[in-house]
């Protein structure tokens, strides 16, 4: 008997989690369908609504989280593409991170006058799944985290299992239909059964129904009998033939160009809103010689990440130019993909959204405060009598022959057009210790010089 599974708030962090990652979005969901099967999944917390149980929905949403990477999704593109309520979609990512499932890379954030920030989760493999089913792990690397460990392999009693969860994984767990739907026929039916007056009709002609009368013909259309040597020998055609089940219908060319574009226009930033039928038509190229999505996104980063890009699909062409004679071979591509997704652009481009240049507040009470955080403070100086300055102090004066010396090589250096002596001193001790130093000529003219508030000539008179 397992323990029941639940994982505290503090623990849904990456760094706090007691799982590992799941290498891929297939094994991930093979733990999502034993979670949604074992039942050990109970909340702590009484919910006056909303789900109380790992359910379907729960699965429909991890299928959506495990076709991302990263795994960024956003609120909004969640229920967009299951057609749940924002808030039902929230309830099944909470589920999902308290069941061990989901771990916080980032937490999103909002920010006043801003776009919201979508959170980057990291798909996680309980240690209850690895303990149910045998698993056993090793950690190759004895300085990575403990999150980073890998399956070394499996006892025999859980293979079975395994085996099972792999077809669950497999499939694709869609939204039910309604009922109502189903049962109208079945209603109108029966109803027409009472009645007496409704006759089921199939696009074939059937038997005309016996009549009273001594009419020759009939409204209901001609008889249409088999002859007695097909009906023994079988032959004879069933009126209602069966209907031949077929599987999901497999696109053709021009379908996989259309769900390359999709995939491509989600994950690139600089395609976001590029046209689906334009970008299908420039990768018919890549997907006729079989690319994924992500071979195509490890060839874009060959080259420098674009800062703006005005038409996507003209830099898109420009890029994928000769990328079929380039990585040819399937397995080449697949090294390519794995090498991007080891390097640190990969990783950087992870994180690009939270680590953008730092925009000031809007309030302008908000600004002084910040302001006067980052003004650097002035050290505080003992001065010996009378040397004292209202509101600044300075360092211990140096001797008279020092001084003029201080002032000459400032004067030459002002000169020369680098006042960096002067203007390092004011910095760090203050214009009062500056004009004791220098004397109030040159510090005021060093003064005028950074302000730029009049013209003037550097030199004396």
């Amino acid at each position: 008997m397992l323990p029941g599974l639940f994982v505290a708030e503090a623990s849904q962090w990456l760094s706090t989690s007691s799982g590992r990652i799941a290498l891929d979005g297939y094994s991930w969901m093979q733990a999502v369908h034993w979670v949604a099967g074992s039942g050990l999944y109970e909340p702590r917390r009484h919910r006056s609504h909303g789900p109380r149980s790992f359910g379907p929905t729960t699965v429909r949403v991890a299928q959506e989280l495990a076709q991302l990477f990263p795994c960024r999704p956003g609120i909004e593109y969640l229920v967009r593409r299951t057609g749940l309520s924002e808030r039902t979609v929230q309830n099944h990512l909470q589920i999902l991170r308290e069941t061990g499932l989901l771990a916080y890379i980032v937490k999103g954030t909002r920010v006043a006058g801003g776009p919201a920030q979508a959170s980057e989760f990291a798909r996680m493999i309980p240690t209850e799944f690895d303990a149910a089913l045998g698993i056993r792990t090793v950690q190759r690397d004895e300085d990575a985290p403990a999150y980073t460990r890998a399956v070394s392999g499996i006892a025999e009693a859980g293979r079975e299992l395994m085996a099972k969860l792999a077809k669950k994984a497999a499939r694709k767990v869609r939204k039910p239909r309604s009922k109502t739907s189903s049962k109208a026929p079945a209603k109108a039916s029966v109803r027409g059964a009472e009645q007496g007056g409704v006759t089921a009709v199939s696009g074939e002609a059937r038997c005309t129904p016996m009549q009273v009368g001594t009419s020759a013909s009939s409204t209901a259309g001609t008889t249409s009998l088999p002859s007695e040597s097909k009906l023994a020998s079988g032959q004879s055609k069933s009126p209602t033939p069966k209907k031949v089940k077929r599987g999901r219908r497999k696109l053709n060319s021009v379908g996989r160009r259309f769900q390359l574009a999709s995939e491509l226009i989600r994950q690139v930033p600089w395609m976001g809103r590029a046209s689906v039928p334009r970008i299908a038509w420039i990768l018919k190229e890549v997907s006729d010689a079989g690319w994924t999505a992500d071979q195509v996104i490890a060839f874009l980063d060959l080259g420098d990440a674009p800062g703006t890009v005005h038409r996507p699909s003209g830099f898109l062409a420009g890029r994928l130019k000769g990328a079929v004679a380039l990585w040819p071979t399937e397995e080449g591509r697949e090294r390519a993909v794995q090498a991007y997704r080891d390097s640190r652009r990969a990783e950087k481009a992870r994180h690009q959204e939270w680590e953008g240049d730092w925009t000031p507040p809007r309030s302008e009470s908000v600004r002084r405060l910040v302001a006067d955080a980052f003004a650097p403070q002035q050290p505080q100086y003992d001065l010996p009598d009378g040397h004292q300055d209202a509101g600044e102090t300075g360092p211990d004066m140096p001797g008279e022959e020092e001084l003029k010396e201080f002032r000459a090589v400032a004067w030459q250096e002002f000169m020369l057009g680098r006042p960096d002596q002067v203007i390092t001193t004011l910095d760090t001790l203050g214009p009062a210790a500056a004009e004791q130093i220098y004397g109030p000529e040159l510090v005021q003219r060093v003064r005028k010089l950074i302000s730029g508030t009049s013209l003037m000539t550097v030199g004396r008179r």
